[in-house]
């Protein structure tokens, strides 16, 4: 790309805002020149606003550090000086649709991080790998929109991605019913173990909204797209508890899965090493280049060893085997804020812009 794309972030000073910040630092087609935030950010640098709160593990990125923060309010001013943006806004369901809504008809791409319109009709909630086939639905968006390159895309829940790229891997041997319990990061709720002490040495058995997610989000990522609508898919059937346990990041599930049409263990773990999408072909910037791993020890996968497996991005399993009531059982891992929430949307950013959904403007 011979001149990367301005972007900005909305809800920047938050975690998601802050990944995002820390994984576009020498991003190769795109550039943070806007970060805005809420009205008592506004006017200071992205320093001042965020303070003592950066949570990342690597230092704040210089290029960004100067940046005056705007008022995400404020939609024409942050929007007339970017090429789409990324949404990471903490408000209410409606006014996270209203604001996100507001940003596209300026004729801005928004890539959103949140799950306010994970079920608007004409937006698509994409796992590259698994749906981007699904991103036509953008053109009937606009239509609606009365926008010509202004849109919104979603991904999905942070909570899915431990199961779901499985879900896809093995579609022909026709999974019909899982069974799925997630063990969920703090930095899914936004926090540390330093805003969060309660959650040292405890689990908590419940995480609002979470549940209903994890068990519906996969149904509309499996489905099919055509003449302008997503049919949702029929099996499996999920049922999914969600506990909140003392991780910081990495959510791990514990899956048991029943098959229409019963395969070995080893055609389960080819399918799944095999496995790959529009951001493998495409060679995306932030595409894991083996998208699944299987691991044979019987202690993996774990989040202090593989949560990080290509730079966040990828997606861990392992102790597939046989059980005495499912056909099989497996763990899968997933980074639930790189390719849960902030990777996630830069890598359909990624396919969006392969795909010229997102150009300069």
């Amino acid at each position: 790309m011979e001149q990367k794309l301005k972007v900005g972030i909305l809800g920047a000073t938050g975690m998601v805002g802050q990944r995002f910040i820390s994984l576009l630092e020498n991003h190769p087609w795109f550039e943070v020149v806007k970060v805005a935030a809420s009205p008592r950010s506004a006017g200071k640098t992205y320093e001042e606003a965020v303070g003592g709160r950066w949570k990342m593990d690597t230092p704040m990125p210089e290029a960004v550090k100067k940046l005056v923060v705007a008022n995400v309010n404020e939609v024409e001013k942050v929007a007339a000086d970017v090429d789409f943006v990324f949404s990471a806004v903490d408000m209410t369901k409606d006014e996270i649709r209203a604001i996100e809504e507001a940003y596209a008809k300026t004729e801005t791409p928004v890539v959103s991080n949140n799950s306010a319109h994970r079920w608007t009709k004409d937006v698509p909630m994409v796992v590259p790998e698994i749906n981007a086939a699904h991103f036509e639905l953008i053109n009937d968006q606009k239509k609606r929109l009365g926008t010509t390159r202004g849109f919104i895309a979603v991904k999905p829940n942070c909570s899915i991605q431990s199961y779901t790229p499985c879900l896809a891997a093995w579609k022909e041997f026709g999974p019909k019913e899982v069974v799925a319990t997630t063990y969920q990061a703090i930095s899914g709720a936004g926090k540390t173990f330093k805003d969060w002490p309660e959650m040292v040495e405890n689990i908590i058995p419940y995480i609002g909204g979470e549940e209903e997610k994890s068990e519906q989000e996969p149904l509309r990522v499996l489905g099919t797209y055509e003449n302008g609508q997503i049919t949702l898919a029929e099996s499996p059937k999920i049922t999914c508890q969600c506990l909140r346990v003392p991780v910081l990041n990495g959510h791990t599930a514990a899956v048991f899965i029943n098959f229409e049409k019963k395969p070995t263990k080893e055609q389960l773990i080819e399918k799944l090493v095999n496995f790959k999408g529009f951001p493998q072909e495409a060679e995306l910037p932030s595409a894991p280049k083996q998208f699944i791993q299987y691991l044979e020890e019987d202690n993996r996968p774990q989040v202090k060893m593989d949560v990080d497996y290509e730079n966040g991005m990828g997606v861990s399993i392992g102790r597939l085997r046989e059980d005495s009531m499912f056909d099989y059982k497996f763990v899968g891992l997933s980074h639930n804020t790189v390719r849960g929430a902030a990777g996630g949307a830069v890598l359909c950013a990624e396919a969006l812009t392969a795909k010229g959904y997102i150009q300069a403007k």
